[in-house]
């Protein structure tokens, strides 16, 4: 056997052993709801789960945080014994996380967003805590909850409003949690994470994570709320809002269905009645867990005959008379403009003037894997028109970046650069995608 083959079969071993832990947690958890385990810790160390976390770090191919240590770096220096330190400092107790690294990430609404990225050994040490802590807390989940979760899609969330919205629930609460992320206080955070862990050591680890603090223009800021960029912050939000999910089911199920995909949901009422007593009832169950909705940003949208449509998980939503069935009105959904503005903008940014020097084919493979992700998620849909307008797009920038690299001027580039000369360079196009059918409830 040679290297690789040896490298393959004990990274084998360290995934079968982590499925397994994960299968008798959640059958623990799930067996007995008020259970709080208190032997974990020396499992986040355990050896296959530190490789499996490894595994799904690098994965992700992420930025380093403020030590500039990347993922190839490690790879030269040698995992194997980044993870034996990791495991000794675990062990002995002196494991201790640095600051993350802050980056803005520009919203398309305005504003800024805040990626905190803590260096690639914390992201180890964390997503080995979350591969421990996932199967109790998942064990507890209801199904109003879609994100963040294993076997849920953001897929099944839409599919689920499309099915109540076209079976009568025709009034929507269309909430904004204001800063979720930011805005999650510590203290509640680690009582709802103690409901279900005891253990002392994993509960210090889970506040070193939170206290550990980021670094913003050479400065050590305190960390607020679950930093957004940590493998484990979406575990900790589902935790935190699953008392959200709970509240509702006893507060407000008889006024509608709440459709969390972890921070971002909507409630699809029969009445105005019901809609309007469900956002007071949200506001109150929020303000509980120290939350608020944003104002600016929650309404109340009536759906019947097309009157008014919202946004959710990148598609808007809106009734529209079925051409099958004349008379008839389907929650129909297609992509929002923010993310056909977004899809632009990467379009753009990939066919920038500072690329003349690189051939277009090179720049059609950049492409095509952003074209072909983009159509992947939204295919779902009612998307043919979305898409014949990306593809048309495409058309356009790819013709005058080759325009401009011949010295052409003007935007005659319909006759120049035909279809042809697109099928001939290889580019993905949408309208070729299996496109979701017509959707109509049955």
């Amino acid at each position: 056997m040679n290297a690789d083959e040896a490298n393959h079969t004990v990274r084998a071993h360290a995934r079968a052993r982590t499925r397994e832990l994960q299968r008798a947690l959640y059958r623990a958890a799930k067996a007995s709801p008020t259970r709080r385990f208190h032997a974990l810790y020396d499992k986040v160390y355990d050896p296959d789960i530190l490789l499996s976390a490894w595994e799904a770090v690098r994965a992700n191919r992420g930025a380093p945080g403020i030590d500039g240590e990347t993922i190839q770096a490690i790879e030269v220096r040698g995992v194997a014994g980044l993870l034996a330190d990791l495991r000794s400092e675990l062990q002995r107790g002196t494991y201790h996380p640095a600051p993350a690294r802050r980056v803005d990430i520009p919203k398309a609404s305005g504003g800024v967003r805040h990626l905190d990225i803590p260096r690639i050994r914390d992201r180890i040490v964390e997503q080995a805590t979350h591969v421990v802590l996932l199967p109790i807390f998942e064990a507890d989940f209801l199904s109003c909850s879609y994100g963040f979760r294993p076997k849920r899609s953001a897929h099944q969330a839409l599919e689920r409003i499309r099915n109540l919205g076209n079976h009568g629930h025709e009034w929507v609460v269309d909430a904004d949690i204001q800063d979720c992320f930011g805005m999650i206080d510590h203290a509640k955070l680690l009582r709802v994470i103690g409901h279900r862990v005891s253990d002392r050591r994993v509960l210090k680890l889970v506040r070193k994570w939170l206290e550990a603090g980021v670094m913003v223009d050479g400065e050590i800021m305190p960390s607020t709320g679950t930093a957004q960029g940590n493998p484990i912050s979406p575990l900790l939000a589902n935790a935190f809002l699953h008392w959200l999910d709970r509240l509702w089911l006893r507060r407000g199920s008889r006024l509608g269905e709440l459709v969390r995909y972890c921070d971002d949901l909507v409630i699809l009422c029969r009445t105005e009645i019901q809609a309007r007593e469900a956002h007071r009832q949200l506001e109150l169950i929020l303000e509980r867990l120290g939350l608020h909705l944003n104002p600016q940003k929650t309404r109340i949208v009536q759906l019947r005959q097309g009157q008014d449509g919202f946004e959710f998980l990148g598609f808007y939503h809106r009734k529209q008379v079925s051409w099958q069935r004349p008379g008839h009105w389907y929650l129909y959904r297609w992509p929002a403009q923010k993310a056909l503005q977004a899809i632009r903008s990467r379009v753009k940014e990939i066919l920038t003037p500072r690329y003349l020097g690189v051939a277009v084919e090179d720049l059609v493979t950049r492409l095509t894997p952003v074209l072909r992700g983009w159509a992947a998620y939204f295919q779902s849909g009612n998307s043919t028109r979305a898409f014949a307008q990306i593809d048309s797009y495409v058309h356009e920038r790819l013709a005058l970046f080759a325009a401009r690299r011949q010295g052409r001027v003007g935007r005659g580039w319909t006759q120049r650069y035909p279809l042809s000369w697109l099928r001939k360079l290889g580019v993905f196009r949408l309208s070729g995608c299996r496109v979701g059918r017509a959707l109509h409830a049955t």
